[in-house]
Parts: C-alpha cells; structure tokens; sequence
C-alpha cells in the first residue's frame, strides 16, 4: 500500500516566522526515514499504511504542542494498494507528458 500525505502543520501563536517549528518536525520525518518532499506551503510523506500517516502526523502535533498554544494542522491523504513509490512516480509521469 501507498499512502500519500500532503500536511501543513506549525504554531498560529509564534509571530511571522514559524520555521524553527517546520524544521522541527521535518527532521523527524526525516529521522523516520520516510521519502519526503518539503515545499514552501506543506510537506508530502509517503507511508506503507494509513497508521504510519496518522502517527506522523500525532508526532507532529506532539512536537509543536509543548511549547504553542495553538497549532494549525491541514492534511490530504491519496491511499493507494499497490508499491509504495508513488511520491516520485507521480510527478514523474506529468513530466514525461510535457516533453
């Protein structure tokens, strides 16, 4: 299975710049060893399985929650059965169409 989560997540109560809180829970991602994409509006993870994608996110919270007030979480989920891969394979296949 192939689970694609595409999530904003970061504390409403920090000022401007929440980026120390972003690269927070990036590096867990990352230390997960999960395939991620950081963009400048969200992140994109793929998981095997829904409860990876839910736990990500449960982490994430927990990460941001001990020290804001308020946190901001917005996810999308594309579940998929089949090989996991798909966060590469997808953009990959609109590219070869725009050749």
């Amino acid at each position: 299975m192939s689970v694609i989560v595409n999530f904003a997540i970061f504390p409403t109560d920090k000022g401007i710049s929440v980026s120390p809180y972003v690269a927070r829970v990036t590096e867990y991602i990352r230390s997960k060893g999960y395939k991620s994409q950081l963009t400048a509006m969200s992140t994109i993870v793929e998981t095997n399985t829904l409860d990876e994608a839910l736990e990500l996110l449960s982490k994430a919270y927990n990460i941001l929650e001990s020290d804001c007030e308020r946190v901001y979480l917005s996810a999308n989920f594309d579940i998929k059965k089949g090989p996991i891969g798909r966060i590469d394979s997808k953009v990959e296949s609109v590219e070869q169409k725009l050749l």
